[in-house]
């Protein structure tokens, strides 16, 4: 049983039934997921919940599907997890956790929860063929899933996208196509061939459906902390979907009652190549500038992002902040925490790394409270972001005494 309602104008309010719809026929705007909350409420406990399989589909009611899961069934319920060593290297002394969706299935970034619910919603839908335009994890994550629901595929992106998610891609036997363009381009043509075609777009006409996954990251957050709301969130932003996502999930909690009413601060971060939002957010106002992307963060680089007026509000009206780091500083980030806490991220998490790094740093964090870092991507998708800061290990010869003269510090005893 649904507990959708209809789909909603974000700005005119205007009403729809639920369709495969790419905006609002009035304005434009965006179209948002409305549901039944009063029956949600009077239907559901917080205790149903911990009985369920650790997947996101423990929150189905929440999601806007009417049947069961056609694909991702074992997506969602990453870990979250304490990071103290990161935390001293911060300077944090309150709680610190990272949520981890580097280790997501099936393609290992946040991205597969959404194309789990708007593939799922494809099926419900009728649709054969489905797509997306893609700055990388979503096209991993659009491919895999169309091959595991038995759908044809069309991915397109940029054509000087990382080798790693194009072979990500390809291997799943969707259709790759390369466009000579940034994201910005690329999505304008996907939706010309989503308007022409009987395609399910994930992020045009299945767009509203597909944003909805991202609330299981705020779900899980409150319920891996004992059903409680961080003090303090930093989420990195391409388009700005996930951080609304998120807020829309704490205040659904708290319509549900399953939650303490705490007010939780949202931090949105960029990279500096490639930081419409947080250019925004810095300067207190909604009015988003376009960007043209230069940045080694390429699933961040959308320069004209859909979601960047409802991403700034969210920031904004927390009373967080938004900031951006530059291609070293998020380099430094992806090695703060393979080092401190044994998380390889890719670009992106690199981005949330060093940006709450500057926050904390400017007081605009209070380190005293407790604050989760949202890890969005494995680092195995961006390896050449980072393969050139490795001195090459010259080779010594199997000799133990080669092996002491070469590493071991001189006056080192066996056992130390």
């Amino acid at each position: 049983m649904s507990y959708l309602l209809r789909l909603e104008c974000r700005e005119c309010r205007r009403a729809y039934e639920p369709a495969p719809l790419a905006a609002c026929e009035e304005c434009w705007a965006p179209l948002e997921a409305v549901y039944d909350y009063g029956r949600l409420w009077a239907d559901l406990r917080r205790q149903d919940i911990a009985s369920r399989p650790a997947t996101m589909w423990r929150y189905k009611e929440l999601l806007p599907l009417d049947e069961e899961p056609w694909v991702g069934k074992a997506t969602g319920f990453t870990p979250l997890l304490p990071a103290p060593r990161l935390a001293k290297a911060l300077g944090v002394r309150g709680e610190l956790y990272v949520k981890n969706d580097a280790v997501n299935h099936p393609t290992l970034s946040f991205k597969d929860r959404v194309v789990a619910v708007a593939l799922s919603k494809a099926r419900e839908f009728g649709f054969e063929t489905v797509g997306c335009s893609s700055t990388g994890n979503l096209a991993n994550a659009v491919a895999a899933q169309a091959a595991a629901g038995g759908f044809a595929a069309y991915i397109f992106v940029p054509a000087d996208l990382e080798n790693e998610k194009l072979v990500g891609t390809e291997i799943f036997g969707a259709t790759l196509v390369r466009v000579n363009g940034n994201y910005d381009q690329v999505n304008r043509l996907c939706a010309e061939v989503a308007q022409k075609y009987a395609w399910g777009m994930v992020n045009v006409n299945l767009r509203s459906y597909y944003s909805e996954g991202s609330k299981t990251v705020g779900y899980e957050v409150a319920e891996q902390l004992g059903w409680r709301l961080p003090q303090n969130i930093v989420i990195p932003m391409a388009g700005g979907s996930l951080i609304t996502k998120v807020a829309k999930a704490f205040e659904e909690l708290r319509t549900l009652g399953w939650v303490e009413p705490v007010a939780t601060k949202f931090f949105g971060a960029q990279a500096t190549g490639c930081s419409p939002i947080t250019t925004a957010a810095k300067r207190g106002t909604t009015e988003i500038d376009p960007q043209k992307p230069n940045t080694i963060a390429r699933s961040l680089a959308i320069g004209n992002p859909a979601d960047g007026y409802h991403a700034v509000k969210t920031i904004l009206g927390s009373g967080g902040a938004g900031e951006d780091a530059t291609d070293g500083e998020i380099v430094e980030g992806i090695r703060l925490l393979a080092e401190t806490e044994g998380i390889f991220t890719e670009t992106a998490g690199g981005v949330t790394v060093a940006v709450a790094r500057k926050l904390l740093r400017a007081g605009k964090i209070n380190p005293n409270q407790s604050i989760v870092l949202v890890i969005t991507g494995n680092g195995l998708k961006t390896i050449a972001a980072v393969s050139g800061c490795f001195e090459e290990a010259v080779p010594v010869q199997p000799k133990l005494a080669e092996f002491e003269e070469r590493y071991l510090p001189v006056g080192a005893t066996a056992g130390a």
